[in-house]
């Protein structure tokens, strides 16, 4: 294994379209920012870099749509973005963005010295070409009919009803989604990166030399070098983005997949002008790249083929991607807002942030996708945190304010129990280590919650409430150890819970500390003063949570209600036939629920001629009945009559049935004469 003398951490650049969720948190940000906070505690020489991705298609659809700039797009986005990582505690030493000028000076250079190495091939293709706006069509511009599912609304990279990744040409009855005119096929020159050519060296890098990377991500770049590598183009027929410095691409930029990486470094060389490239081109750096599954390819072949073809920079030794988070069993997805949101997680949950980043890890996605549920949040706030965190610690702090006005008291004889006590925490250092260099966050975050689980029970079971009435001097050593263990657990958890841990410290008076230390039992003297004893968690309640569950709900019932088609018109009918129908207006007298049939209410009708009765399967929409009665209703008088659970009924209630399944009572919007008809 080489011996880096620094790492360069980075984590996939968000996307400046919108706010991040928690399956970014989960799947990127928590886990790079555990990783560099624990290097830093060892007293490594490490460099967050992370930033905004402000280029491509989608930016410049959101601004058509609501009428701005591509740049008040990402102006308002890389905002809010780059709070919710401060506000969460990810510690970048930078966070910038790809319209810095310092990121399009550093990827137009980049581009021309690999360029004038021939590291490119120019090829002229056919593509979609909207006549009316007089411009080329990027994939996410061209709408159709999918050919798989038939959703009318498909993009022309992919179908958002049935998920399938498509090409413009799959699209039946493809139009412009700037002007609606159906495009024409044009051709167009683009440049492009030939990764056929760079093929035997990744094949060897990656395949016979990086054997330990991740089994999704060594899996997922074997089977796109399995396949061979095509030439991927570096070059975009847009009006946004870094244009391609070189003659004969004019209107052309760069594509947002050539550009965005390069953020890395360009960010990098914005922090640190004059020292940037020991970070990126000294061979004793070590570059990690922290991304999600869908972004493997793009760091593992594309961006190392760009960094090579250029031939200064280092190439990344290794890239721990995780896979996706669900919600809720379902995708998370920004279009249809089925989203957990960090800005408004910190509205409703202020303070709380921890708790987020300790479920998010507990659940995290390393090897498979996984799920975020509200339920589990609850359970393992209250059950974990609260129960057994916070609780050791409150009780620990709090029983030496009363016994020992808050000063750490002697360490006596150790017990046999105390030395078992001791012996099951001596490893924890080397366990967790171990496990986080190899970038195992879930079971390492669970190995230092196991330290808290040894101090609860060692608290529980030598019980000094009770042992103070005989014996203080036991009662001293019990906390002087107690104390110890909580001392160990703000150094175990400063890399997962950043907040708690600072203030556990600031409880401890725990001014110095680092990593090695961890596993010591001298980490406070006999006589140090503590400070006042606070919660560190609190229980979170029922209606709390159910209160998110509905808001997930009302969320998944309003996208139905947006995606409602109705269903196609049934065949025609004469005329003649329709007038045969007689429908009527009546004053409902009574209403009530007929017994043991759930569906059915019984309602009684003035229709102007007298009475009449008419069953109706509507029950489950009025769960009241009795409100209906003084309204008015339409019904089907010339039905002919049937007897229902031993009742007849005379005629049809006319109703609609909403997107939501809910049966609507149709109504004249006045009041009107009974019996009188409706034509």
């Amino acid at each position: 294994m080489t011996n880096f003398k620094r790492t360069t951490v980075t984590s996939a650049l968000p996307y400046a379209n919108g706010p991040v969720h928690i399956g970014h948190l989960a799947g990127v940000y928590v886990p790079a920012d555990i990783y560099v906070r624990y290097l830093r505690l060892k007293g490594e020489e490490v460099l967050f870099v992370g930033g905004s991705d402000e280029h491509g298609v989608p930016i410049t659809i959101k601004a058509k749509k609501e009428g701005v700039t591509p740049q008040d797009i990402v102006d308002r986005y890389h905002g809010i973005i780059k709070k919710s990582f401060e506000d969460f505690g990810i510690s970048f030493d930078i966070y910038s963005r790809t319209t810095s000028k310092t990121h399009k000076e550093l990827a137009s250079e980049i581009f021309k010295t690999i360029n004038d190495k021939d590291g490119f091939v120019i090829q002229t293709s056919e593509q979609y070409y909207d006549e009316t706006a007089q411009q080329f069509l990027a994939d996410r511009y061209i709408t159709g009919k999918c050919p798989h599912c038939g959703n009318e609304n498909a993009y022309g990279d992919q179908c958002e009803a049935c998920g399938t990744s498509l090409n413009p040409t799959d699209l039946i009855n493809p139009k412009s989604a700037i002007s609606g005119s159906a495009p024409v096929m044009r051709e167009t020159k683009h440049w492009y990166l030939p990764l056929d050519q760079h093929e035997a060296w990744l094949r060897q890098w990656i395949l016979e030399d990086h054997k330990e990377w991740k089994p999704n991500v060594y899996g997922q770049c074997k089977s796109w070098l399995d396949m061979g590598l095509q030439p991927r183009a570096v070059s975009r027929d847009l009006d946004w983005g870094i244009p391609v410095p070189v003659e004969g691409a004019e209107g052309k930029v760069l594509y947002v997949w050539f550009d965005a990486p390069i953020g890395y470094i360009s960010n990098t060389k914005e922090l640190l002008p004059d020292s940037w490239e020991k970070w990126w081109k000294d061979p004793e750096t070590r570059l990690l790249h922290f991304i999600g599954k869908d972004n493997i390819v793009f760091h593992c072949i594309v961006f190392p083929a760009m960094l090579k073809a250029e031939g200064s920079y280092i190439l990344p030794d290794n890239v721990p991607a995780n896979e996706f988070l669900n919600l809720e069993g379902d995708k998370i997805s920004t279009s249809r807002n089925w989203a957990v949101w960090l800005h408004e997680y910190l509205e409703e949950f202020p303070g709380k942030q921890d708790v987020l980043r300790y479920v998010l890890t507990a659940n995290a996605p390393e090897t498979k996708d996984n799920d975020f549920t509200w339920k589990d949040f609850q359970a393992r706030n209250n059950n974990e945190l609260v129960a057994i965190f916070g609780n050791f610690i409150n009780r620990a702090l709090v029983l030496t304010q009363k016994y020992y006005d808050g000063k750490v008291p002697a360490l006596g004889q150790l017990t046999d129990y105390d030395k078992q006590t001791l012996d099951e925490f001596v490893n924890v250092k080397a366990d967790v280590e171990k496990l986080l260099n190899n970038f195992r966050f879930r079971d390492a975050q669970k190995e230092a919650m196991n330290l808290a689980r040894i101090g609860n029970k060692y608290l529980a079971d030598t019980e000094p409430w009770k042992v103070a009435k005989t014996d203080m001097d036991r009662v001293s050593t019990i906390m002087h150890l107690s104390l110890q263990i909580a001392a160990n657990l703000a150094i175990a958890f400063e890399p997962f819970l950043p907040f708690t841990s600072e203030k556990l410290r600031t409880m401890l008076n725990l001014s110095t500390f680092d990593w090695k230390e961890l596993g010591r039992i001298d980490l406070l003297k006999a006589g140090d003063q503590l400070g006042t004893p606070e919660l560190l968690f609190e229980k979170i309640e029922d209606e709390t949570i159910a209160a998110q569950v509905q808001k997930l709900f009302d969320t998944k019932k309003a996208n139905e209600a947006a995606a409602y088609k109705p269903n196609d018109v049934k065949e025609n009918v004469a005329f003649d036939d329709f007038m045969k129908m007689d429908i009527r207006v009546a004053t409902v007298l009574d209403c009530q629920k007929v017994p043991k049939a759930d569906k059915l209410l019984q309602f009684k009708l003035d229709d102007g001629m007298g009475e009449r009765t008419i069953l109706s399967g509507i029950a489950a929409s009025y769960p009241n009945p009795e409100e209906l009665i003084g309204t008015q209703v339409c019904f089907i008088a010339n039905f002919e009559p049937r007897k229902l659970r031993g009742v007849m009924s005379e005629g049809m209630i006319l109703s609609a049935e909403n997107a939501d399944g809910k049966l609507v009572l149709i109504r004249p919007s006045v009041k009107v004469t009974n019996g009188v008809e409706v034509k």
